[in-house]
């Protein structure tokens, strides 16, 4: 097997946001809590917090797929009324519009900001997510406290499709091109991404080099939302190249390589 590109040789990184970037999970469950609360102790859905989410996420997986034009503010607030009616407990309308804002409020992992700092400085940091203009905007300003600059930002929005449609990657190709001068079949863009499903199946489908950003999911009780790792290895549908557990322990290896290819050419 050929081995991988020096993380020398790329340009730009795109990135998933929600997940690999913000805690998604943790924000998630806590807004999910006016549901959870209400079920027994016993219930699956409130003893193991994670499993709300994944039920969460399954409708929200349907919702992307059958209304793909839907904001997703108004994706996850109706599938936060789904789950509610779903498990028979009655919800505040308020809760569930509180959902749809939840992305712009959500907090990063500790080691996001310090590590896109210093990737900025070897690569132009670009945005692909499957969340609405105003969620990205507050997680930029707020969530990431304004210091983090990114190159571009590409929206479902903004494109009228989810991940892991080809068309977003298709979208992600031709505009940071056109706007970076960033060419992805020049071997110039690498795709950094904790989602296996909505992001590293799509990039191997679509020939787009991509680092699996683990955040525990390398263990099958950690998976979360992202998708099973040990079945889609198995299927063959993963073509990752790197992993790291955490975005800082990427960022590390990014700096160390940078440092000896700055050795080299003195």
């Amino acid at each position: 097997m050929t081995p991988p590109p020096p993380l020398t040789t790329f340009r730009a990184l795109s990135f998933d946001c929600y997940g690999t970037l913000i805690d998604w999970e943790a924000g998630l469950t806590t807004d999910l809590s006016p549901i959870t609360s209400q079920l027994s102790p016993s219930h699956t859905l409130r003893a193991t917090p994670l499993s709300a989410v994944q039920r969460f996420d399954d409708h929200q997986v349907h919702l992307w797929e059958t209304q793909p034009t839907l904001p997703y503010n108004s994706t996850l607030t109706k599938c936060f009324r789904l789950l509610a009616r779903e498990v028979d407990v009655p919800f505040n309308e308020e809760d569930a519009l509180n959902a749809g804002t939840g992305p712009g409020r959500w907090s990063p992992f500790p080691d996001t900001i310090a590590a896109l700092q210093t990737l900025a400085k070897h690569y132009k940091l670009i945005i692909l997510s499957n969340v609405n203009d105003d969620n990205i905007v507050s997680t930029i300003d707020n969530s990431l406290e304004g210091k983090v600059k990114f190159d571009a930002v590409y929206t479902a929005q903004k494109i009228g499709s989810y991940k892991p449609s080809l068309n977003n990657f298709r979208y992600l190709f031709q505009h940071a091109k056109e706007e970076l001068g960033v060419d992805k079949e020049k071997g110039g863009l690498l795709h950094v991404a904790r989602s296996l499903t909505a992001d590293h199946v799509p990039a191997k489908e679509i020939g787009l080099r991509s680092v699996f950003i683990a955040r525990g999911g390398t263990d099958p009780k950690n998976y979360g939302t992202g998708g099973n790792l040990e079945e889609l290895s198995r299927e063959g549908k993963l073509g990752f190249e790197w992993t790291f557990e955490t975005l800082g322990d990427f960022a590390e290896e990014v700096k160390r390589q940078f440092a000896e290819l700055e050795k080299e050419q003195k």
